[in-house]
């Protein structure tokens, strides 16, 4: 398998997602208790999701793979 850096960022950001994801279900039910960190981990998240569009907006417009 070839890893470019549209897959590679594709993986990161499905695990951060579910990363997430399972940490507000525990949340939720209180397994563990979150003051702030799930605004942290939302805000960080959406900071690494908006320069992977970005990275990969360049990597697709800007520099073009001539195969």
């Amino acid at each position: 398998m070839v890893w470019n850096a549209k897959t590679f960022t594709s993986y990161v950001l499905a695990i951060m997602v579910i990363a997430v994801t399972l940490i507000a279900v525990l949340a939720i039910w209180d397994v563990i208790s979150l003051e702030y960190v799930f605004r942290k981990i939302i805000t960080s998240l959406l900071v690494i999701f908006a320069a992977s569009v970005v990275t990969l907006f360049i990597f697709n417009v800007v520099i073009k793979d001539h195969s």
